[in-house]
Order: structure tokens, then C-alpha cells, then sequence
């Protein structure tokens, strides 16, 4: 019924109404000034397009007259489709691209798979907690304690190239973590409990701390300048600052050598960290291939 009655809405409103309802799902709020924003329209259309995504879809929003804003309501169900490439690449780039027309402008390219993309009302459950700034009880799969029951509070989203973690405050072990979004079960809102300074985002020392990481081509290359390259690298290196809570993920993905005597041995190597003391500091070392802070060179 939905998809018949969209049919006779022209193109440019149902973008407002995908913006509505992928803001009701992902962030869990909506307002006028979203739409005013996004696509530059007076505050009567907006308000016209609120109401008719309310003639489409009664039960996935309500008015919360404290925040000033229309919330989702419980029994929320999206009225346009989603898939998961769809809403990161939106949430990582913001809400710009056009998810309602169907055609592609470019097909020749391809992207590896990944074996599996978060399930979406996972990731939604997940996004709102940080849009809202909102604790969340959640049955979490890991691989040294099983099944736990966890009280979480997440403010940030990594892709590691490989999984989407959520990285949050873990209320059981009392530090921050990242929590894989496919190893979320049953995620529940935590009410009446505020989040304390010592779990928000300003905390997370680890998040807020930035490391500078020098890679050269690996020294066993036989043509390291196709490294300098392909990496464009200066002067024969390639310095890159980032998160120290991501800086293992970095390090794992792209095979560098951390070991102190770029020791590692295999085609995956094309890359050694020069600086490799710039990691005592961090947390997640156990990812960074060769690190041993013992200067005791680990093989694979």
C-alpha cells in the first residue's frame, strides 16, 4: 500500500520523506530544521511534508512537546528499504546521495564483499543511542566470555575494513571498548539513568588521543619504489595521523611490519613502521602484526 501511494508522490518529495523516515530509523528524531536544512525548502513545506510522512506512516512518529521535535514511536517500521551499504555510507558521509531513485550513473567498479554487513535494526538501535546519548543493555557474543548480558553507552562507529564495531563505554569491566555491531543481541534502551561524565565521548582517552605512525616500504622489497608510488610516498614515507583506539585496525589491514627489526616474513608485508615506539602508549597493540613490547621480534 506504501509503494502505491509513493508512486504518485513526485521524486523530489519522496527524498523529504526518505530524509524523515532514515533520520526516524537511524537517529531516532526529526524535525523541520533538518528538512530546511537539507534541501533548503521553507518551513511550510516542511511542515507538509511531516504531516503527509504522518498520512504514510501513523505509528513511526510521534511530537515530543519537552524537545520540540517528532521522535520515533515504539512499533516504528521504515517505510522506504534499506540496505546496510546504503545507511553506513550515508552515516559516514552524510545524507547527500539519493537513496530513492533506483538507476546508477557508473557501473564499472566493484567492491570486495564483506562477509557480513550489520543487520539494520541492529545498527539502528545503535545510532540512536549515540544520536541520544543514551545507554543501551544489549546480550553481546564475544570470544573469551561467550554469551553476557552488558550495559553499554557507544558514541562512535569504526569500520575496520573487515567489521563494524561500535566503540562505548562498557559499564560491566568499567573502561571503553569496541563492541562488534554483528555480536549485539536483543539491544534495549536503559531508561532513567543518566550517562556520567566518565562514560561519554570526552573520556575516551584512547578515542580523543591521536598517534603519528611513519610506514616506509618494507625493507625486504625488491622494488620498494613501487610502494613509494602506489602509497605516494614523501621522501620515503608516508606519515598518517589517527586515533590511537584505531590505530591496531590500521596497522592490521594494511599487513605493516611492527616488529623492531622488520622481522615479518611474506608477500602480505609491504609496509614497516619506522616509529614503532610511538605504540607503547595504546591499547589494542595486540592487533599491530610483529609488536612485541618486549623489542623481542614475534613472527606470525
Amino acid at each position: 500500500m506504501h509503494n502505491q501511494l509513493l508512486e504518485t508522490i513526485s521524486q523530489t518529495q519522496q527524498e523529504r520523506l526518505f530524509h524523515i523516515d532514515f533520520r526516524l530509523y537511524f537517529l531516532g528524531a526529526v524535525n523541520r530544521t533538518d528538512l530546511v536544512a537539507r534541501f533548503g525548502i521553507k518551513e511550510a513545506a516542511a511542515t507538509r511534508d511531516i504531516t503527509l510522512y504522518k498520512e504514510l506512516a501513523p505509528k513511526n512518529l510521534e511530537y515530543d512537546t519537552k524537545a520540540k521535535t517528532y521522535i520515533q514511536r515504539e512499533g516504528f517500521s521504515p517505510l522506504f528499504s534499506y540496505s546496510s551499504h546504503q545507511a553506513l555510507a550515508a552515516l559516514l558521509h552524510g545524507y547527500g546521495d539519493d537513496f530513492v531513485s533506483t538507476s546508477h550513473t557508473f557501473d564499472a567498479a566493484e567492491a570486495p564483499t564483506q562477509l557480513h554487513l550489520p543487520a539494520c535494526n541492529i545498527l539502528a538501535f545503535v545510532t540512536r543511542a549515540i544520536y541520544s546519548q543514551h545507554a543501551i543493555a544489549i546480550s553481546y557474543r564475544s570470544l573469551s566470555s561467550g554469551l553476557t548480558q552488558r550495559e553499554i553507552v557507544p558514541h562512535s562507529l569504526i569500520d575496520t575494513g573487515l567489521r563494524w564495531h561500535a566503540r562505548a563505554f562498557d559499564r560491566l569491566k568499567r573502561q571503553f571498548s569496541d563492541f562488534v555491531i554483528n555480536r549485539i543481541e536483543q539491544p534495549r534502551l536503559v531508561e532513567n539513568r543518566v550517562i556520567s561524565d566518565t562514560e561519554s565521548k570526552a573520556a575516551d582517552l584512547q578515542w580523543n588521543q591521536f598517534v603519528e605512525l611513519q610506514l616506509a616500504p618494507h625493507p625486504s622489497l625488491r622494488y620498494p619504489e613501487t610502494i613509494a608510488h602506489e602509497y605516494g610516498l614523501q621522501n620515503g614515507e608516508l606519515r598518517l595521523s589517527v586515533r590511537a583506539a584505531v590505530a591496531g585496525y590500521v596497522l592490521r589491514r594494511w599487513n605493516v611490519d611492527c616488529s623492531e627489526n622488520h622481522a615479518l616474513e611474506g608477500p602480505e608485508y609491504h609496509l614497516w613502521l619506522r616509529n614503532r615506539q610511538a605504540l607503547s602508549a595504546l591499547d589494542n597493540l595486540v592487533l599491530a602484526p610483529g609488536y612485541s613490547a618486549t623489542n623481542t621480534d614475534v613472527r606470525p
